[in-house]
């Protein structure tokens, strides 16, 4: 027997919690908070001034993993409720990073920064 062979028997012997231990890169968890609150139903992506986040959601993360707080800069379609849209991206955001990363939210702080009209039909002249 090889020793891959061997390790590979082993590890499906081995408890799962004592195998190792896997980091999630504070990046990582950045990215799918922004894509999360990207994918929320009235988030759209915008251009943004002053530095602040190209296209889409911005996002800021402080606080351990199982006490993270979340920061958003987003823009939203107008018109739209902003409560509901904001309150569901809360919800998709934290729900992401607990099933993605194992991550628990404690806060998740939405800053609408941009309201954009929908797309007009063109107009026939």
């Amino acid at each position: 027997m090889t020793a891959v062979s061997e390790a590979v028997e082993n590890a499906g012997r081995t408890d799962p919690a004592e195998r190792g231990r896997l980091q999630i890169s504070r990046v990582v968890l950045r990215k799918i908070a922004e894509h999360a609150a990207d994918e929320t139903p009235g988030a759209v992506r915008a251009r943004r001034r002053m530095g602040r986040g190209g296209q889409g959601a911005s996002a800021q993360l402080s606080g351990p993993d199982d006490e993270l707080r979340v920061r958003l800069d987003v823009a939203l379609r107008y018109p739209q409720p902003v409560r509901d849209a904001v309150a569901a991206m809360r919800q998709r955001v934290g729900d992401e990073l607990r099933r993605l990363a194992d991550c628990r939210v404690s806060s998740i702080d939405v800053t609408v920064s941009a309201l954009v009209p929908a797309q007009a039909p063109p107009r026939v002249e």
